[in-house]
């Protein structure tokens, strides 16, 4: 497969793919390159929100509204690290630039002005993230358990998760149901 750059783009499961981590996962793409790819879950909040995530890292929250926020399972690596898929970029310790108004942190002052101010305004937080190896994700799209498809900030967000799957999924005008569990290639 030639030499694909699918950075700030989504990545939809496809029915056969069988993998419990993906199944039916909206993926969103932060980094691609020679060595691999670095992909956040969006669409799978976990049974915790931001207030009591704060409060693991002992971090007061200042605004309890943004306590209700919830925490997503981004990926089945580095399970005890957070990540938070922000907008506008900032200038953060530690920020993966992805776009020219979305960027991945995973330093802690970001979660402290989060705290304290509520900046930056939009965020995802994640704990985990999907990584794939040099070539890994090329041979995952060669054998059609990804559809890709470039991403809208809008719909990362502006809208809840259980909808970000279906409004991708309509950027390529066609919906999950459409979808057959079985692989071919033309």
């Amino acid at each position: 497969m030639d030499s694909v750059n699918l950075t700030d783009n989504f990545l939809i499961a496809m029915p056969t793919l069988e993998d419990p981590y993906f199944s039916n996962a909206l993926v969103y793409i932060c980094e691609h390159n020679e060595n691999g790819a670095l992909g956040i879950i969006v669409n799978r909040p976990i049974d915790m929100n931001l207030a009591g995530l704060f409060d693991k890292i002992d971090i007061k929250l200042e605004d309890e509204k943004l306590g209700d926020l919830p925490v997503y399972f981004g990926g089945p690596v580095q399970l005890d690290r957070g990540f938070v898929l922000h907008r506008p970029l900032g200038t953060w310790q530690s920020t993966l630039r992805i776009s020219g108004e979305v960027g991945l942190t995973s330093s802690r002052d970001i979660l402290a002005s989060v705290a304290a101010s509520g900046t930056p305004g939009e965020i995802l937080v994640t704990l985990g993230y999907a990584g794939w190896d040099a070539g890994q994700l090329e041979d995952e799209l060669a054998q059609n358990s990804w559809l890709t498809v470039p991403a809208k900030s809008s719909i990362l967000f502006e809208l809840p998760p259980e909808e970000r799957l279906p409004a991708a999924m309509q950027k390529l005008g066609i919906s999950f149901t459409q979808l057959s569990d079985v692989a071919g290639h033309a």
